[in-house]
């Protein structure tokens, strides 16, 4: 019997299918471009493969292509009456996790490593802050995350795509410099590996090394292809470096031409959230953002996330609604509890309306019962830092000097001088 790239035994007896399997397999877990095709040749290769289908499932996931996906998994269903019990679990655990029941999902992910623990296209469900443990919506989650990851590291051994899930894990625990030794470790071995350059990146931004951080993605990102599902994301760090280092220029450029719905190629998801987060970010360091920017991303926002119920969408959906007077979807998540940390969204949503009117205090104190609430909402600490220098900001403007500065050396003390806040400099 064939085996894949993790030793996994393999239902197919064609080398050319469980060849571009693994093709797909390296592709899907370096965030690369060309898992799709690898994966359809897998296929053509061997059309009673049930496994490349569930690979198809989770290729077409990542590209946007829900339709594929649910074909692919109706596919891999019928081909599964002779496949290892191992094959079964997990198209058993994709069909969960396509079906949207998160939390069933993520206790069959568990179960299924304890069997299989070096089922790689199984664990990554679980994985990086994006996963279902990131957005399983509990305090605590990053401690979760770190134990589920040093739960399988051993059975690894030097294998760069945990080594960089396990480092990531590190990284949003506070162990930057642990983080950062492995992280080295796994892009020596696959140095593209995308997931490694992103969460690489993390470890710079939460060390605050503006300067190395630019030159790192400035050397990295050229041979990066667009359509791979990290462009658009690894160009928002790029852009949110530049507003750190007072390059309006840059950050714009880069914003219009990766990182925003118009000519991104990122997923829904990280279209909104990522521009959102540097468009109020940049207000926040004293850029002018033209309202017309605002109101096209609450129209792209009112498209692809209608309903309230993913929280981390609903944060940067509700900003974007807040600050292009769009009152209408808006009261949607003042009234609505819908979501993961759906109990916690009004209040944020309430915070966004105010500050859009520049009621400062108001915002403050619909901010403050829920600070540490801001983990629930899911995304790295990077990317919630728009949360934590927002309340930082309607303080200062509320006058609160003290507890601003106070807030920001206790929650974020590496930013506590240079954090990207136009009034902490006046202080």
């Amino acid at each position: 019997m064939l085996s894949d790239f993790y030793g996994n035994n393999l239902t197919t007896t064609t080398g050319l299918a469980r060849d571009n399997y693994d093709v797909g397999l390296k592709a899907f877990l370096s965030a690369n471009y060309g898992a799709e095709q690898a994966f359809s040749l897998a296929v053509e290769a061997d059309p009673n493969f049930s496994l490349a289908y569930a690979g198809l499932v989770r290729a077409h996931m990542a590209a946007g292509n829900l339709k594929a996906a649910a074909s692919a998994l109706i596919t891999a269903k019928k081909m599964v009456n002779g496949a290892t019990e191992r094959e079964k679990s997990h198209i058993y655990c994709i069909e969960l996790l396509t079906s949207g029941k998160s939390k069933e999902a993520r206790e069959a992910v568990y179960k299924h490593l304890l069997e299989w623990p070096r089922d790689a296209l199984v664990a990554q469900i679980n994985t990086s802050v994006f996963g279902l443990i990131g957005f399983s919506g509990q305090i605590g989650r990053e401690n979760d995350l770190l134990d589920f990851t040093e739960m399988l590291l051993p059975h690894y051994a030097e294998d760069w795509w945990m080594m960089s899930m396990h480092a990531i894990s590190l990284c949003e625990t506070g162990q930057t410099i642990a983080s950062m030794e492995l992280m080295e470790k796994s892009l020596d071995l696959n140095p593209r590996n995308a997931n490694a350059a992103h969460f690489f990146a993390h470890i710079l931004y939460e060390e605050n090394e503006v300067e190395a951080g630019r030159d790192y993605l400035h050397a990295w990102m050229p041979s990066y292809d667009r359509r791979s599902i990290l462009h658009g994301h690894l160009s928002w760090h790029e852009a949110l470096w530049a507003l750190q280092d007072g390059d309006e220029t840059k950050m714009w450029a880069t914003i219009d031409s990766s990182v925003s719905p118009e000519k991104g190629t990122s997923l829904p998801l990280n279209a909104l959230t990522d521009t959102a987060a540097i468009y109020y970010r940049a207000e926040l360091a004293g850029y002018k953002v033209d309202t017309k920017r605002w109101s096209r991303l609450s129209e792209y926002a009112v498209q692809n996330f209608p309903n309230m119920g993913q929280s981390f969408a609903d944060v940067h959906a509700s900003l974007s609604h807040a600050m292009a007077g769009n009152d209408e979807y808006l009261q949607k998540y003042i009234e609505g509890k819908n979501g993961f940390a759906g109990d916690v969204i009004p209040f944020i949503a309430k915070a966004w309306k105010a500050i859009a009117k520049g009621e400062w205090l108001i915002a403050a104190q619909e901010l403050a019962p829920n600070i540490d609430d801001f983990e629930r909402f899911g995304g790295s600490r990077a990317q919630r830092d728009l949360l934590e220098f927002t309340y930082v900001n309607v303080l200062l403007r509320a006058g609160d000097t003290k507890k601003a500065k106070n807030v920001l050396l206790r929650r974020r003390p590496k930013f506590s001088q240079t954090a990207p806040i136009k009034l902490l400099g006046k202080i």
